[in-house]
């Protein structure tokens, strides 16, 4: 098992020129980028008051994952309330942490891939995207800065072809993209009006 050293890293705060090299990669303008980040992390901080990476456990992903593996695991997983078929059936904790952790003690890269980690929330399941070997190198990044964090958003961005849309300010189908199709029109609305701000 890794050791995490309770998520705890160099946490290593961007500068804006690490915005704006972000988004020449992705090739749309900055307050774009900015409209994301605000959409899924107030665009402050890519870490929690403790300096650890933002990160949303979600027990439906979890329960994906483990759903071929290890009934054991699977089941205990169920009985602990960690993993269950459909989003939104219990509210989040206030502190996602515990979960992951009592997660991770069951099988610990599934637990990774079922959260979201950084400034943009990229799900772990997606460390191959946002360019990484393993979802264990992409959350030790996480936890050293923010700039990786952003490099997790431009992989993810990138390599699923989704930089035109920003760069045409056309949300609902980057809501649809990066954000799944369960509520398009309230994350396009969200955006638009964070790009709004950030133009402003």
């Amino acid at each position: 098992m890794t050791d995490f050293n309770h998520f705890q890293g160099a946490a290593i705060r961007r500068d804006e020129g690490d915005i704006a090299a972000a988004a020449l990669r992705i090739g749309c303008d900055i307050a774009a980028l900015h409209a994301v980040l605000t959409v899924e992390t107030g665009n402050r901080s890519g870490y929690d008051a403790a300096g650890r990476p933002k990160m949303l456990f979600e027990p439906h992903i979890f329960f994906r994952e483990l759903r071929s593996g290890d009934p054991r695991v699977f089941n205990q997983a169920v009985a602990q309330k960690l993993a269950y078929p459909t989003w939104g059936m219990l509210p989040y904790p206030a502190d996602s942490y515990s979960r992951l952790e009592a997660a991770i003690s069951l099988n610990e890269t599934a637990a990774l891939h079922a959260a979201s980690w950084g400034l943009g929330q990229v799900m772990g399941f997606n460390y191959a995207p946002a360019g990484c070997a393993t979802v264990q190198e992409m959350v030790l990044a996480a936890m050293d800065s923010e700039a990786a964090q952003l490099g997790h958003v431009v992989g993810y961005i990138t390599t699923n072809g989704l930089g035109q849309y920003l760069a045409d300010h056309d949300w609902p189908a980057f809501a649809a993209a990066y954000n799944g199709r369960g509520q398009i029109q309230v994350y396009a609305g969200r955006l638009a009006t964070a790009y709004g701000k950030a133009m402003a």
